[in-house]
């Protein structure tokens, strides 16, 4: 009989930092979330040349993907000076900075306004192709303000 590990009470089976606790204990289809990580991170770069299109929620998309496909890029996009903070405040704390809220809201509102008054122009252009995408960037605007904000860091 084989002796028994120790139990962590800080580790979940399961849970997303398995790959980076153990990196020998297998994942199952690595190569699709390494594919996943890479894809996301892809988007959330063109993200920022694209209005409308985010950046920060594929690039946190792409390290909860390559905690378990590839911890290389997790490694870089946590030592990363601009994702690398976002990243563990939303790992840690499910937080989201006020920068961070008022830049999405801001991109958000351009993007709605953008729609407002550049969809009239196109000929098959009905009314709910402006609301519905306006309606969804306002709920994802009300559910970022609900998220905490990071704490603060300590000075001792």
């Amino acid at each position: 009989m084989a002796p028994t590990e120790p139990v962590d009470p800080e580790r979940r089976p399961g849970s997303e930092h398995d790959a980076e606790r153990d990196p020998e204990r297998p994942v199952r289809f690595r190569w699709a979330w390494w594919l996943l990580a890479y894809t996301s991170l892809g988007l959330g770069l063109v993200g920022v040349f694209v209005p409308g299109l985010p950046t920060t929620v594929f690039v946190l998309i792409a390290a909860w993907a390559a905690a378990r496909g590839s911890a290389r890029l997790r490694r870089r996009l946590l030592a990363h000076r601009r994702f690398g903070p976002a990243i563990r405040d939303w790992e840690r704390h499910g937080a989201v900075s006020r920068r961070g809220k008022r830049m999405a809201t801001v991109a958000m509102t351009v993007c709605a306004l953008v729609l407002l008054l550049v969809m009239p122009l196109f000929p098959a252009h009905r009314w709910w192709m402006t609301a519905l995408p306006i309606v969804c960037m306002t709920c994802v605007a009300v559910w970022l303000w609900t998220r905490p904000e990071p704490p603060a860091p300590s000075t001792g």
